[in-house]
């Protein structure tokens, strides 16, 4: 089969390899119909953590059953799915909590030995699925593929930072980055009755879909004047930190409001930052981290999809067949465009 592969610090290309085939009673196969390029895949090239070249890429698929495990009971050949970016058993302690990464069988799709065990990924014509009962989700009639590409990654971290925040109607929140988990995390906020949302991007194309769908846009010079004049001067009740790393948290602090929630969903590669502990200490703040979790949240953002109150398909804005994925992973690398989707079958 083809498959997008891992070719060299910074570089994928698309080469035949192995099909996939079932290991275990509880895997599937899935033919894959479509797949996503992700932030965390343009990451996973540049600082590969045992990715062996040649490895399959992608975590964010949607398809159709091939063919299943003896022990799977939840799918049959043919069905449609999407799948969670990670797998989980489903049984232990942490699954039964809800908190499925925690999970000790969990594995990423496409991402080498950087959250687990290494498993190819989906940006393929076929991909295996262990866990199969509990990693894939059936489509629901009415919503697209293209929209449940989206449950397993970046709309399901967007609405698990909104969550995180326990935010109440009317809240102002305020969301620093505009990429695409940025975009999925503003719907997500004004979905779950945030009042208003502000997105702080320093791209104006970026700023300029935000605002097309219903958020307040500002660059980071503009977003503490707009947010003191939604506020009457307090700061934003919650705000989501969506790039990762200490600018981002450093902007998070000098937002927020004294006994506001800061949330961060960007991923961080630094061992330490320095807190601003007078500020938290003194203003009574709130530090989380978020991490999606499509397996514990996926029925929920059906729902919201399927009834129109998000739509996560307003972030693609490219779109290519299966060999041309490698111009798209350079298009996103140079942020020329937001999201691309592949196109597999």
């Amino acid at each position: 089969m083809r498959a997008v592969v891992f070719a060299g610090v910074g570089a994928v290309e698309v080469s035949s390899v192995p099909d996939p085939a079932l290991i275990d009673p509880t895997d599937a196969l899935v033919k894959v119909h479509r797949a996503a390029i992700c932030g965390t895949d343009l990451h996973t090239i540049t600082h590969p953590d045992g990715l062996s070249r040649g490895a399959v890429l992608g975590h964010e698929f949607t398809g159709t059953v091939v063919t299943v495990g003896s022990a799977v009971r939840t799918f049959a050949t043919g069905d449609r799915v999407s799948g969670a970016d990670f797998t989980a058993c489903g049984h232990c302690w942490w699954c039964r909590s809800g908190n499925h990464w925690e999970c000790g069988q969990r594995q990423f799709f496409g991402t080498g030995e950087a959250f687990g065990p290494a498993l190819a990924g989906a940006q393929a014509e076929i991909v295996r699925v262990p866990h199969a009962d509990v990693v894939l989700h059936a489509i629901a009639d009415g919503i697209s593929d293209e929209a449940t590409l989206f449950f397993g990654d970046v709309l399901a971290t967007g609405y698990a930072a909104v969550q995180r925040c326990d935010i109440r109607p009317g809240d102002t929140v305020a969301i620093i980055g505009g990429g695409p988990v940025g975009q999925l995390t503003s719907l997500a906020a004004q979905a779950c009755s945030a009042g208003p949302v502000v997105l702080i991007e320093p791209v104006a194309e970026r700023r300029a879909t935000a605002h097309a769908h219903g958020a307040l846009a500002a660059t980071p010079e503009e977003a503490r004047p707009l947010v003191d004049a939604l506020t009457d001067g307090r700061g934003a009740d919650a705000v989501i930190e969506a790039v990762g790393g200490p600018r981002g948290l450093d902007a998070a602090f000098g937002l927020v409001r004294r006994r506001g929630t800061v949330v961060s969903v960007g991923v961080h590669q630094q061992p330490t930052w320095p807190l601003p502990v007078a500020q938290a200490f003194a203003g009574e703040l709130t530090l989380r981290f978020a991490i999606g979790n499509a397996i514990r949240d996926r029925d929920r953002l059906s729902g919201l999809v399927a009834s129109g109150a998000i739509d996560p398909t307003i972030i693609i804005d490219h779109r290519v067949d299966l060999h041309d994925a490698p111009s798209a992973y350079e298009a996103m690398t140079s942020r020329r465009t937001l999201k691309a989707v592949i196109e597999v079958s």
